[in-house]
């Protein structure tokens, strides 16, 4: 957990059959193509420009240090080897272990290595309607146990897990509930009360007999390492009790490959970064490489521009914590020994941010970028000025050294400038 809390920034890859459409990773859903033509696509999936170490390349760019695949999404077509099912990049037109490339260029770019698995599959009838098809879901069920420990055996160490199914999905997707071709309204929290049961106990205590180190989020019925916000608007509030983790996409509208999506402005992309480590979540930020297993060259340039932003900056980043001043319309702060970065975001056309006491002696203000910053630490809290050319509307970083370590301090909520 600490490796995985230090990292703070890692890239989330979304890679899969749905690439060959290019309309998303849920387009199999989205527009009801038939189990068995969707399958077809298995036959057209040989990625002639697959490079793990250039996706490793692309990850170390951004100034990520972890990395997470997709191994099997909704559709469940596998992209490892699974002796149990033909629905897998091995036993396909590929004939490859995509996993294995991935889990071996990580891991010699000094990556921690991460594995992306859903349990849920659309072909099963009984993940819809487990009562009424009981011994599907239960051969569903029995594919995740068996994949699971393919995956916990046969690739070495492995530093982070990320579900993405459970009994939640008895709730549906974004807590709706399928009926027939219908979707109706349920009440969220409502649990699914039938005869199916995941057994994820059984899973939890394999992973921790094969693997005893991984790091789990909290998405498959088992004790949670982390906690997973997604997307943008999910960044919720600080919180450094439980350790968080927000993913969200770098392209707009889908997390696999989609033929034209905007991607996030490095402004936007800096700005994200900087909240999520100021509330002391990690940022996982998703790409979806092309069907030739590229991934697409602007994007890879924005990744790059973040590395760069990083490269001068990640000082206050990386092994930071949130805190101690809480986030505010200023921006956020994060913390290590006894520097705080605070990142001012926003100056709202003002030189000067107040900021509330701390029970501490600020001994030295600079700015981490250079330039001119100056500090007043009174009764009525601790003002910092910058002169306006000094500033920068992307994030302006001023750090403060403090006569303690800002750990120990309990975050403080802003004052309102």
């Amino acid at each position: 957990m600490a490796a995985w809390r230090e990292a703070r920034f890692g890239l989330f890859i979304h890679w899969g059959l749905y690439a060959i459409p290019g309309r998303g990773e849920w387009v199999q859903w989205n527009e009801q193509i038939p189990v068995e033509e969707y399958a077809r696509l298995a036959d057209q999936f040989k990625p002639a420009n697959f490079d793990p170490n250039a996706w490793v390349a692309t990850a170390r760019a951004a100034g990520m240090k972890y990395m997470v695949l997709t191994t099997r999404h909704h559709d469940g077509f596998a992209l490892f080897d699974d002796p149990g099912s033909d629905f897998t990049s091995v036993k396909t037109a590929a004939h490859r272990d995509f996993v294995a490339d991935y889990v071996k260029a990580a891991r010699a770019g000094g990556m921690l290595v991460g594995l992306y698995y859903s349990p849920l599959d659309w072909r099963y009838p009984g993940f819809f309607f487990p009562d009424l098809y009981l011994a599907n879901a239960e051969t569903m069920r029995d594919q995740y146990h068996r994949q699971m420990r393919e995956l916990l055996s046969n690739y070495g160490k492995i530093d982070i897990l990320f579900f993405d199914g459970g009994e939640q999905n008895w709730l549906g997707f974004g807590g709706q509930w399928v009926s027939g071709a219908q979707w109706q309204k349920r009440p969220r929290g409502e649990s699914y009360h039938g005869r199916f049961n995941w057994q994820s106990d059984q899973v939890f205590s394999m992973l921790r007999e094969l693997q005893p180190g991984v790091v789990i989020n909290g998405r498959a019925d088992m004790p949670e390492d982390f906690h997973s916000r997604e997307g943008d608007r999910a960044l919720g509030d600080f919180d450094a009790e439980h350790p968080w983790e927000l993913c969200t996409t770098l392209a707009a509208g889908a997390w696999g490959w989609k033929t034209g999506a905007a991607i996030k402005s490095l402004h936007d992309s800096v700005q994200l970064l900087a909240k999520v480590v100021g509330r002391d979540g990690n940022l996982l930020l998703n790409v979806g490489p092309r069907p030739d297993g590229q991934i697409d060259p602007p994007q890879a340039q924005r990744l790059k521009e973040i590395g760069d932003w990083l490269a001068k900056n990640g000082e206050s980043i990386y092994g930071t914590r949130g805190g101690p001043f809480l986030p505010g319309t200023f921006g956020v702060s994060t913390c290590r020994g006894q520097k705080v970065y605070v990142h001012v975001l926003d100056w709202q056309g003002a030189s000067k941010l107040l900021l509330p006491t701390i029970p501490a002696k600020v001994v030295h203000a600079s700015l981490l970028a250079g330039g001119g910053a100056t500090v007043s630490q009174t009764d009525q809290g601790i003002e910092i000025t910058v002169p306006a050319p000094d500033q920068n509307d992307t994030d302006t970083i001023v750090v403060l050294e403090l006569d303690q370590p800002a750990g120990r301090i309990k975050p403080v909520a802003a004052i309102a400038n």
